[in-house]
Order: C-alpha cells, then sequence, then structure tokens
C-alpha cells in the first residue's frame, strides 16, 4: 500500500468546481461568439517559446517558468519558457505565416498563460487570458483602433458582471504634451504616470524631479492626467492647459502631432460610446508604461469593482514583430480575473451544478438496460441524461438528483417509457422518450445573476 503525503495547497493556480466551471466556459463562450460576430478568427499558439524571445529586452526574465527537462542540456538559445502572455507567441506566428495570412489579419486567441508573481486576489500563476488584435502589412487605418475597442466593450458587456467602463487615452497626444513643456525622457515619465494609482500625485513628482523633469513641467504633466471625461469635453480642458502652461523652445514643432493625438481621442471616445453607450472614457492618466504603444491606449474597469484593478488592456503599436512593418492594434482581457471575482462576489452562478436534465431511475438492477436505453433515446435527441447509479427506493433516487440539481426524473414503465416528473414543481406525466422535452431553458446548466 502506498502511503500518501499530505497534499499542500498551491497558491495562484485556481481549481473551479464543476459549477463553477460552467460560469467560466459561459465567459469564454460569450467572448468567442462577440469576437466572432465581428470577424476575428481564433489560432491556437504552442505553449512554450524561446526564453530569449519571450524575455527580449524587458523584466520579464523574472516571471518566466522554464522547462526544466528541455533545458537542462540545451544551449542558452534553446532554452524554452512557458508564454506568459499571448503577445509574444501571436508576433512569432505572423513573422512565420506572414507569406500565408491575409492582411489586416484579425485574430482572436483564448489560451493558459503562466507567470512567475505574487499571488494574490485577481492575479494567478497560472490563468487564461483572452486576447483581440488587427495587424496590418506596412499600414493599419485608424478606424480599427475605434473598432476593437468596440468589438471588446460589446464582449465585456455580454459578461456577467456590472458595467465596464474604458478609460482611453492617445499616445501620441501624450508624448507631444509632454515634450512642449519639456520632458526629454518621455518613456520614463509614461512609466512615472502609469504608476498614479499606486504612488499617487507625489510618488509620481518624486519619480519625475529624480528624471530631472523640471517642477513646472511636472505639474503640467500631472495636470494632464487629472483630465477626465466621458464625452469631448476633454478637447477645451487640454487646448486650455498648453496654452497656459510653461512651453519650451522649439513646442511649435509638437503641436501638430498634439493636434492629431487629440482628433484620434475625439474619435474614439465619439465611436465607442456611440456603439456601446457610457462605456468610453477619455482618461489623460492612462499611460500604459510599454514603450510600443503608439496610438490609442486602453485600461477597462468594473464598476463597483475598482479594487480588481483593469480588467482589460492594450492598445495601437506600430510593429508587432521586432523588425518592423506590421503595425496592430489589440486588446486582453484577464478572463480568469474576472471568473475568480463573478465567483467571490457572487455575481452569477450557474442553475446546476451538472449537465444532466434528466435522471432516469432503474426500478430494478436487472432491468438497468431498460433505462439506459430511454436515456439513450434522450440523448439522441440533445438532452443531456444520466441513468441513476443505484436502485434505491425512488424517493432516495428523487434525493440524488435534487443534490444534483438535475430538474426531472423518469420512472420507466412496464412495456412503456414511463412516466417524467418536475422535482421541483412536483407534476408527473407520462411521458415517450422518442417526443418528450423538457423547457428549453432546463436543457442545458444556463448561468444566471447570483
Amino acid at each position: 500500500m502506498v502511503r500518501m503525503s499530505r497534499v499542500l495547497p498551491l497558491s495562484g493556480f485556481p481549481e473551479w468546481s464543476p459549477q463553477e466551471r460552467i460560469v467560466e466556459a459561459h465567459v469564454v463562450r460569450e467572448l468567442r461568439r462577440v469576437f466572432e460576430l465581428h470577424g476575428f478568427g481564433e489560432i491556437e499558439t504552442r505553449a512554450v517559446e524561446p526564453v530569449a524571445r519571450l524575455s527580449g529586452d524587458s523584466e520579464a526574465a523574472k516571471e518566466i517558468y522554464t522547462l526544466g527537462r528541455l533545458n537542462a542540456e540545451a544551449d542558452a538559445d534553446a532554452k524554452l519558457g512557458l508564454h506568459f502572455d499571448l503577445t509574444v507567441p501571436f508576433a512569432r506566428y505572423v513573422e512565420e505565416r506572414q507569406g500565408q495570412v491575409q492582411f489586416p489579419f484579425r485574430r482572436y486567441q483564448i489560451q493558459k498563460v503562466w507567470r512567475g508573481e505574487r499571488p494574490q486576489e485577481g492575479r494567478y500563476r497560472e490563468f487564461y487570458q483572452a486576447d483581440i488584435d488587427v495587424v496590418g502589412r506596412d499600414q493599419l487605418p485608424a478606424h480599427l483602433e475605434v473598432e476593437v475597442a468596440v468589438v471588446m466593450a460589446r464582449a465585456l458587456a455580454a459578461l456577467p458582471i456590472p458595467a465596464v467602463t474604458m478609460h482611453v487615452n492617445n499616445r501620441k497626444l501624450v508624448e507631444a504634451f509632454y515634450r512642449g513643456v519639456g520632458v526629454s525622457d518621455v518613456s520614463g515619465a509614461l512609466r512615472s504616470v502609469d504608476k498614479l494609482a499606486k504612488i499617487g500625485p507625489e510618488g509620481v513628482a518624486k519619480e519625475l524631479a529624480a528624471q530631472g523633469v523640471s517642477e513646472t513641467a511636472s505639474d503640467a504633466v500631472l495636470a494632464l492626467a487629472a483630465i477626465k471625461s466621458s464625452d469631448v469635453g476633454f478637447v477645451e480642458a487640454i487646448n486650455d492647459l498648453w496654452e497656459t502652461s510653461t512651453l519650451s523652445p522649439g513646442f511649435e514643432e509638437h503641436q501638430v502631432a498634439l493636434a492629431e493625438g487629440i482628433a484620434a481621442l475625439t474619435a474614439l471616445v465619439s465611436g465607442v460610446n456611440a456603439a456601446v453607450p457610457g462605456c468610453a472614457v477619455a482618461d489623460l492618466r492612462i499611460a500604459r508604461g510599454l514603450e510600443y504603444y503608439t496610438g490609442s491606449v486602453y485600461e477597462a474597469f468594473v464598476e463597483g469593482h475598482e479594487d480588481l484593478g483593469s480588467i482589460c488592456s492594450g492598445g495601437r503599436y506600430d510593429s508587432l514583430v521586432g523588425g518592423g512593418g506590421f503595425p496592430g492594434v489589440g486588446l486582453s482581457v484577464g478572463v480568469s480575473r474576472l471568473v475568480g471575482r463573478i465567483i467571490a462576489a457572487g455575481l452569477a452562478t450557474a442553475t446546476r451544478s451538472v449537465p444532466s436534465a434528466v435522471l432516469v431511475a432503474v426500478v430494478e438492477e436487472e432491468a438497468r438496460g431498460a433505462s439506459a436505453a430511454i436515456a439513450d433515446r434522450l440523448r439522441a435527441r440533445g438532452i443531456p441524461t444520466e441513468v441513476s447509479p443505484n436502485a434505491a427506493k425512488f424517493g432516495k433516487q428523487i434525493q440524488y438528483a435534487d443534490r444534483r440539481g438535475i430538474p426531472f426524473v423518469w420512472f420507466p414503465g412496464d412495456g412503456a417509457d414511463g412516466e417524467v416528473k418536475d422535482i421541483r414543481s412536483g407534476e408527473q406525466v407520462v411521458a415517450d422518450a422518442g417526443s418528450w422535452e423538457p423547457p428549453a431553458e432546463d436543457i442545458r446548466a444556463r448561468v444566471v445573476p447570483g
């Protein structure tokens, strides 16, 4: 006999019960439905990539789970790791298949990723992520920056969560403003402003000072970050701030880029709100610290659950592939992050914990074959059915169905199919397995508000 060691919990690796898994599957199904309604095709990429490609020139290397067995004797360039997002494998996919895909390439991807960060509520080491991107060859129309935001807004609106607000900004606008007020290290300033919610204005001002940003420029940067509007009112606020700020010599060369960024942000807010009223908010605090974003940037929050942080983010980039020539725009959703909150907060639940709509009772073990035949006739017509595990008294078989949330119990008859009982209402009728159907809402387990 093998002695089993005590099982220790592993934080950061979520496991769902059958009822919770139904909720997760519903979320994935709704995302897939909306993405496909808008013409996005699904791809799946391998789980591993070369570590050198995953880490690039970022700090991501410390979050990568490497594969010890495969890497033990591998050269540095051949070492493999589990992907920690879906962008790196997608970039490799496009690079390898650039002669085969049709551009602009509209793709969505829903897969697990692995990230070696400190687990906490809503942050896992293994989790599902859902991405949509549109990638062009050499050029990408600006209207797609609006379209992907609309698609994602509609997808999030289909989920069993409160309303989502999509906070949007434009990197061209922000960078032009920063340069105009005299900020030379724009990337460093963006990274600092991206921490605003965590370290506050004082913390950002301190970091900007350490980067050599003057006090007047720092004040202007923070004033810009404070502008927020659910309509185009932000345009006047930005122009007023520009006119009253202390501008650096040569600021005129940045005015064109500033105007272009304002126009793009105006189109984004107006376009999203026309499609999904009240969803988009122009928020000049949103910076997205990653340097490759060059146009629209997005972060989405669930109303009443702001403590969860951003549940969806992304932006416009000039090139998906390091060599250039593949501009695109995309958004990513933390699926497991959302599902964890839906379950923990009771926002939604499944109507039952099992797929079965019908339990066929067993009169006696010798007659189990008759019960199995009835079950197969129901299954052949798409009705999820299981057969009672034992031939206990009917009352106990009904209790078994009730505990599992199965709404109907079928009692085989002598020489006939028998009768079926709705154990919720107590209604019992003579039925034929070739024609009887449960109400449409009972055929499958459904996800309903909690």
